[in-house]
């Protein structure tokens, strides 16, 4: 369907240099919603020059950790719609016809959100099975009736006082362009894992440490069929797996680290 010139959406995306990939992100979204709002912290590179070039609204803040960082760029939103975005992320034109069906069709009125699933490139090719897809993500929704809630260290999620539609076309995530990248993340994903097992008060157990890595693995690569992505996705089970495994290590060592006897 036609696509109207300006939808009321104000699409917010948070960025730390993020300069290469902002025009992919912003070019998806331009000439069909009413404003993009970038908000950066401590960017070195052009993150924000590069957003105001293509049109979009930059402010800067302190980092207040994910879930309140995007609350508050959400809050400099002036449209009752919001689409949320990661700078490595990329409406698809199948997702761009379904947002607007969504609004042509009334569905505003009925729905306070949206969801839709979320396709990430890796390596060679788009992964469509495993963990990785359809993670259905809920990005678009009605200003009014939701926000970030969740974790506040990791796994922040939207929420949403009202229904919410599922649409099917694909937001397109670019976020891991090398294996070097991918293998990068699975420490900082760890810290912030055992900023989470501290603030919830939770201990290191033997019985989680084995048991749930052997389990990310079967559920990713044999009951939700990883294995029909190739080694893509043998590699996206495996590399869960360990994740989860250095994960309950890094809480182990939190919990029994100790200065080493002198000579």
């Amino acid at each position: 369907m036609r696509v109207p010139h300006s939808l009321p959406i104000s699409v917010v995306i948070i960025a730390r240099n993020e300069a290469h990939n902002l025009p992919r992100c912003l070019g998806s979204v331009r000439g069909w919603t009413a404003e993009a709002i970038v908000v950066h912290n401590s960017s070195t590179d052009r993150t924000d020059e590069i957003a105001r070039e293509l049109g979009a609204l930059v402010f800067e803040t302190e980092w207040r950790g994910y879930r309140d960082t995007k609350n508050w760029a959400l809050a400099q939103a002036r449209q009752p719609w919001a689409l949320c975005l990661d700078a490595d992320e990329e409406v698809s034109g199948a997702l761009k016809e379904d947002i607007a069906a969504f609004f042509a069709h009334g569905c505003d009125k009925r729905f306070h959100g949206a969801r839709f699933p979320r396709k990430v490139w890796f390596i060679d090719r788009w992964i469509t099975h495993g963990d990785w897809y359809p993670d259905l993500s809920l990005r678009l929704i009605a200003r009014a009736h939701a926000r970030w809630g969740g974790d506040q260290f990791v796994h922040e999620k939207m929420e949403v006082d009202g229904a919410v539609a599922t649409l099917r076309g694909d937001l397109h995530h670019y976020s891991f362009p090398t294996l070097s990248s991918h293998v990068a993340k699975i420490n900082p994903f760890a810290d912030l894992f055992v900023q989470q097992q501290q603030a919830k008060g939770a201990r290191f157990t033997a019985g989680a440490a084995v048991f749930r890595p052997c389990w990310r693995f079967f559920r990713a690569y044999v009951l939700r069929l990883g294995l029909l992505d190739g080694f893509p996705g043998l590699y996206i089970a495996w590399a869960t797996a360990f994740g989860t495994f250095v994960r309950y290590s890094r809480l182990y060592e939190h919990e029994h680290r100790t200065t080493p006897p002198k000579p």
